[in-house]
């Protein structure tokens, strides 16, 4: 396993080609900003 293994992390980035062992994008979760819930405001 090296450059020249096609199935590799290495042989991917060696002919520049992607795949499962080399995805194009790592799928991470965006992560969202949690707004403040609104208080009511109780009159007194």
């Amino acid at each position: 396993m090296g450059r020249g293994d096609i199935k590799s992390k290495r042989g991917k980035i060696a002919r520049g080609s992607y795949g499962k062992t080399r995805p194009k994008q790592a799928n991470k979760p965006v992560p969202v900003a949690k707004q403040p819930e609104a208080v009511p405001e109780v009159e007194a």
